[in-house]
C-alpha cells in the first residue's frame, strides 16, 4: 500500500466512504448514511478523535457480533417530560439521535425533555447531541458512561470508571452556540489512541502507571490509569454521570462496563442521556440571548494574563471552522489515511485516497 502525505478529502466523499463500509457490515443504507454523516460532522467540528477515526472499531464490532447492524430502537418508558429508549445494541449514533429529537419534542410541550438510553453504543462526541438544542432556542445537555474503564476510584487502583463525558449547550446570541463537551478525565482516551497511532508521546499529567509515576508512552496506556479532572471532584462527577446515564437507565456501570475495543463480541449496554430545556418556559429567549452575548463579550474582552491568548468561550469559532473545512476539505493525518485505505482493501471498497 503506498504511503500518503497529509491530504484533504471532501466531507461528501468521506461520508460516502464511511457509509459504504458500514453497509458492507449489514447496516441498511439509510442508517449507514445517517451514522456516516454524524461521524463526518464530528470531524468538521474538530472532534477528530471521535469521528471517522473510530470507523475501524465500529466495523470490528459489527463484524464480530458485538453491535447489531439492524436495531429496532424503541421507547420502553414514556411520560410528558421523560422517556427511556432501548437502542437494541445498534450503532450508538442512532440511539442518541433518536433521544435528542425526542427530548426536544418533549421540551416544546413540557418545557423540559429528558431521555435516557440503555443498550446503546459509542456515539462519537456528545457535542453532536447538544448542538441541535441550541439551534432551536433551547439548552441542551447529554452525558454517557464511557465505553471502557480506564480510571480507578480516587486513591484506589481498580479500573471501575470510564472517561464519562458530559456536554452542555446554549444559544449565545451569535453564530456560535456555547458548547461545552468534556471528559471527566484530564484527557479523553481517544486523544491518547490518536497519539499512539501517530507515534507521538502524551504530556505528563494525563496518565500515571500503577507505581503512581507519570506515564507518557501512549502505547503503554494499558499499564496505567487516566487521571480525573480536579482530583476527587472529577471522580465524584464521573460517579454522578454513571448514576444518571448508567444505573438509572438499566445500563452498565462499574465492573459491568465492557471494553468496546478489546471485546468486539459482547453487547456493551452503554448508557447515555440527552436533555433539552426550552428557554421560553422561563422567559423571553431574546432576553436570554442578549444577556448571554453581553456576558460572553465581557469575558472575551478581559485583559489576558501575560503569555496567554485572549479568553475564549467553549464552542467559539466553530461556525467559521466548519465553513472552512467544508470549502477546503478535511485534512486527515497520514496515519488515519493509511488506516482508511487499509479498510478499503479489507472491505472491498474504493479507496477514497487511491
Amino acid at each position: 500500500m503506498p504511503e500518503h502525505d497529509d491530504s484533504t478529502i471532501s466531507p461528501e466523499a468521506l461520508s460516502g466512504f464511511v457509509a459504504g463500509a458500514l453497509e458492507k457490515q449489514g447496516v441498511p443504507a439509510a442508517e449507514a448514511s445517517r451514522v456516516a454523516g454524524l461521524m463526518v460532522e464530528a470531524d468538521l467540528l474538530g472532534h477528530d478523535t471521535h469521528g471517522v477515526f473510530r470507523l475501524r472499531q465500529y466495523l470490528a464490532r459489527l463484524r464480530d457480533g458485538g453491535c447489531n447492524p439492524t436495531p429496532r430502537i424503541s421507547v420502553v418508558r414514556d411520560s410528558a417530560a421523560t422517556a427511556l429508549i432501548d437502542a437494541d445494541n445498534g450503532l450508538g449514533h442512532l440511539g442518541m439521535s433518536a433521544a435528542c429529537n425526542l427530548a426536544m419534542e418533549k421540551a416544546r410541550t413540557a418545557g423540559i425533555g429528558w431521555v435516557g438510553i440503555r443498550r446503546g453504543n459509542h456515539a462519537g462526541p456528545l457535542a453532536l447531541y447538544v448542538r441541535p438544542q441550541a439551534g432551536r432556542g433551547m439548552i441542551g445537555m447529554a452525558a454517557a458512561v464511557g465505553s471502557a474503564n480506564h480510571v480507578p476510584p480516587f486513591g484506589a487502583t481498580d479500573l471501575l470508571l470510564g472517561t464519562n463525558p458530559i456536554a452542555i449547550s446554549a444559544p449565545s446570541g451569535g453564530e456560535d452556540p456555547f458548547v461545552l463537551d468534556m471528559a471527566t478525565t484530564v484527557a479523553a482516551m481517544g486523544k491518547i489512541k490518536a497519539l499512539a497511532q501517530r507515534g507521538e508521546p502524551m504530556p505528563e499529567g494525563w496518565m500515571v502507571g500503577r507505581d503512581g509515576r507519570p506515564l507518557t508512552d501512549p502505547a503503554k496506556r494499558g499499564d496505567g490509569f487516566l487521571l480525573p479532572i480536579g482530583g476527587a471532584k472529577g471522580f465524584g462527577l464521573s460517579v454522578a454521570i454513571g448514576l444518571l446515564a448508567g444505573i438509572l437507565n438499566g445500563a452498565a456501570f462499574g465492573s459491568d462496563v465492557v471494553d468496546f475495543t478489546s471485546d468486539t463480541t459482547s453487547e456493551t449496554n452503554t448508557g447515555q442521556f440527552v436533555a433539552a430545556l426550552d428557554i421560553s418556559a422561563f422567559g423571553d429567549p431574546e432576553t436570554f440571548n442578549r444577556a448571554t452575548a453581553r456576558v460572553f463579550e465581557e469575558m472575551r474582552s478581559s485583559e489576558p494574563l501575560a503569555g496567554h491568548d485572549p479568553a475564549r468561550l467553549p464552542g467559539q469559532g466553530k461556525a467559521a471552522a466548519i465553513a472552512r473545512r467544508r470549502a477546503s476539505g478535511l485534512a486527515l493525518n497520514p496515519a488515519l489515511i493509511r488506516d482508511l485505505s487499509a479498510l478499503a482493501d479489507e472491505y472491498g471498497i474504493a479507496d477514497p485516497f487511491g
